[in-house]
């Protein structure tokens, strides 16, 4: 169910667990484009910069939608190489994924069914498909905004929770392909004047903690007043109470939470770059590379497509394919 799916009585917990900014760690900082550049070292004999003279500009030393190159072929489904962490995975008999529950459209239990699903459930589901050659072979494990970089390290084998992938996250975990572009927007009611982040100085503007969207809120130059909660669903329903102006974060985040509540509209352009990808644990690198196959044979073979129409295409739009592959190694 889509349209009727609806967010009710979580006050008492959004009440309880959000915070103002000030008291809240905001993750982890990541530079304002994504990339980390490397400063050139000056020619022998000159201390001072301005007296330098010019040199060859210093190529990114990350390049965040850049991951690891797939194999030349995927093994044969319940087939994996030997000793290998699909093999290990294929042993135990499932696949263990972290997920978000809360997130419509891309993770969240179908209140009629129970069933999870979503755009980053079905992704894991064709994870599962490759290794076993049956997508139902997975368990799923709720992990929070917060949880998300350290819950590979031994309690699942990936993550598939919209996660912004950027050179500062790198560092902690591995990321597949990009398998969606996104930008952080701005969501308020549908009677507010309010026509994208610009207008929102001096207004509290809600956000799930340790997250790039939080983040972005506290660098917009308009200087609105950030405010974090666990999860999206508790800043839909500060919003619903009043206690907040507005939501921001990407806008395929919001674009679930305006189908959850349709009094509110999303607005303003995007005012950042938010590639999305599974992580992984730095030391799954093969795990890496086989993922990425899957990613590359969706792509290829319309899988990716059918995908993103089953769930995105009605709220934000149709789109010419999938985002491309980048890989450095």
């Amino acid at each position: 169910m889509r349209g009727g799916f609806r967010v009710r009585g979580r006050a008492a917990v959004a009440a309880m667990a959000v915070l103002l900014l000030g008291g809240c760690s905001p993750g982890l900082p990541d530079p304002a484009d994504g990339v980390v550049r490397a400063e050139a070292p000056l020619p022998q004999g000159v201390d001072d910069p301005a007296a330098a003279p010019s040199a060859v500009p210093v190529e990114p030393v990350c390049d965040p939608r850049a991951s690891l190159r797939p194999p030349a072929a995927l093994p044969e489904p319940g087939r994996m190489p030997p000793g290998s962490t699909m093999d290990k995975i294929r042993q135990r008999g499932r696949l263990i994924a972290g997920i978000d529950q809360n997130n419509y459209l891309f993770g969240f239990r179908n209140p009629v069914t129970g069933r999870l699903e979503g755009f980053d459930i079905d992704l894991v589901r064709e994870v599962a498909k490759a290794i076993f050659g049956d997508p139902e072979r997975v368990q799923y494990v709720v992990v929070t905004q917060a949880q998300r970089l350290t819950a590979v390290n031994g309690q699942v084998d990936l993550v598939a929770n919209s996660m912004t992938i950027t050179c500062g996250r790198r560092e902690l975990v591995e990321f597949s392909t990009n398998y969606l572009d996104s930008g952080q927007r701005v969501l308020v009611p549908e009677t507010s004047p309010v026509k994208g982040i610009g207008d929102l100085g001096g207004k509290r503007v809600c956000a799930a903690a340790n997250t790039t969207s939080i983040q972005a809120i506290i660098d917009a130059p308009s200087n609105p007043v950030a405010v974090s909660a666990v999860d999206w669903t508790d800043c839909l329903v500060l919003l619903q109470q009043g206690q907040v102006d507005a939501i921001s974060t990407t806008d395929n985040v919001l674009a679930g939470l305006a189908a959850q509540d349709p009094t509110t509209k999303i607005v303003g352009p995007r005012f950042s770059d938010e590639p999305h990808g599974l992580a992984f644990a730095r030391g799954a690198t093969d795990l890496v590379r086989f993922v990425n196959g899957v990613f590359d044979r969706l792509r290829a073979g319309g899988g990716w497509m059918e995908i993103y129409n089953r769930w995105l295409a009605g709220t934000m739009g149709p789109v010419a394919g999938p985002p491309e592959a980048r890989y450095r190694a």
